[in-house]
């Protein structure tokens, strides 16, 4: 068993990263498991972290990672995936976030993405115990408290990854507005892998119109590939937007309406988009920064407002099964760049960061 791993850590705010060896634990803890990475996809929240945008106090430095699938190469005792089943060397898995399982949020709301003590990517610190918990790592510790899956051989690494984090946040959004009516009337905030994901989301539920709005061209023409049925440019001004969306619904405007862009006028957008007793849910508009509502809109269309943060392996295990699913129904592995080593980390960042790729892929096997 390895007792140290190369890592790319973070260690100052829009700089590349720094390839350091830590340390990894003597033995895993019981529940826990050393896992040799595989596949790491970088999520939009990887690069906010890394270029500032996303930022908290003590968070550096840190391994930047959180959507990773890797074989397992030693586990404590007792060590099980989410459904019971014993994890042993050779096992291929996935994981969702750690939780405590002792907070209001775990035993009362019995919610994981509710936990106090959630692990995320955010909170994986390169320099305490027990260090490499990201996924730019050659070896991951996944610990205790981790929700982990076996993965079925014919889902490939990249759709796994990605289900860590934008699959799985996709689909609780869906799950969490009430789900998609065939022949429903979409519109998707935001043409990044989110957005693109959940367009084909919204055709594979049966939508009759889907409507994405994002840019640059290029991504558009991506979500077009992944079932848009129309795809307006973001460059214009928000009135612009929403009479292109009344133009392209007959004026009623969209049945379900999914933020997955964030910016300071998607929520007055939103809710004008909506169509009477819409639904809209709120997934990218984090951070401080207030967005603008109008409630009396909100009011006179009795619109169903939701908010949707994450998801957990619950949602995890339907992105799986989405994939594993629909493997044909779209082009999938369009979303995803050529696999790159840890060396070459900083330079995806940096492209993800300037939207010259929807999915960066790190190898931490490759030179």
């Amino acid at each position: 068993m390895a007792n140290r791993t190369e890592a790319a850590v973070l260690t100052e705010h829009g700089s590349a990263l720094t390839l350091r060896e830590l340390p990894l634990p003597e033995e895993p803890e019981p529940g826990a498991a050393l896992v040799r990475i595989t596949c790491t996809t970088l999520c939009g929240t990887d690069v906010h972290l890394w270029s500032g945008r996303m930022t908290f106090p003590g968070m550096l430095p840190m391994v930047l990672g959180h959507e990773m699938v890797g074989e397992v190469v030693a586990t404590g005792p007792g060590t099980t995936d989410a459904l019971g089943r014993e994890l042993v060397p050779g096992d291929r898995i996935g994981w969702s976030e750690s939780t405590c399982g002792k907070c209001y949020g775990c035993t009362i709301l019995r919610e994981p993405v509710a936990c106090d003590n959630r692990g995320y990517g955010f909170r994986q610190r390169a320099d305490v115990p027990p260090y490499a918990t990201g996924g730019l790592v050659r070896y991951c510790y996944v610990t205790p408290g981790a929700a982990k899956l076996v993965l079925p051989d014919d889902v490939k690494d990249t759709w796994a990854s990605m289900s860590g984090c934008a699959g799985k946040t996709v689909l609780r959004a869906v799950a969490r507005s009430g789900g998609i009516r065939p022949g429903a009337t979409v519109v998707i905030q935001g043409a990044g892998a989110l957005g693109v994901f959940a367009t084909a989301v919204a055709r594979t539920s049966g939508a009759g119109d889907v409507i994405t709005i994002g840019g640059p061209a290029d991504r558009l023409e991506t979500a077009e590939r992944f079932g848009a049925t129309a795809t307006i440019p973001v460059d214009g001004t928000p009135e612009e937007r929403i009479e292109r969306v009344q133009q392209l619904t007959g004026g009623r405007g969209a049945d379900h309406v999914f933020d997955f862009a964030g910016g300071p006028t998607i929520g007055e957008e939103a809710v004008a988009f909506a169509a009477q007793r819409g639904t809209v849910a709120i997934v990218g508009s984090t951070g401080p920064e207030p967005s603008p509502v109008a409630l009396g809109t909100v009011m006179g269309k009795e619109l169903t407002v939701v908010g949707s943060l994450n998801g957990d392996i619950a949602d995890y295990h339907r992105s799986v099964g989405f994939f594993r699913t629909f493997a044909g129904r779209m082009p999938w592995d369009e979303l995803f760049s050529a696999p790159v080593g840890l060396s070459d980390a900083s330079a995806r960042l940096e492209s993800m960061a300037e939207l010259g790729e929807l999915k960066a892929v790190i190898d931490p096997r490759l030179s």
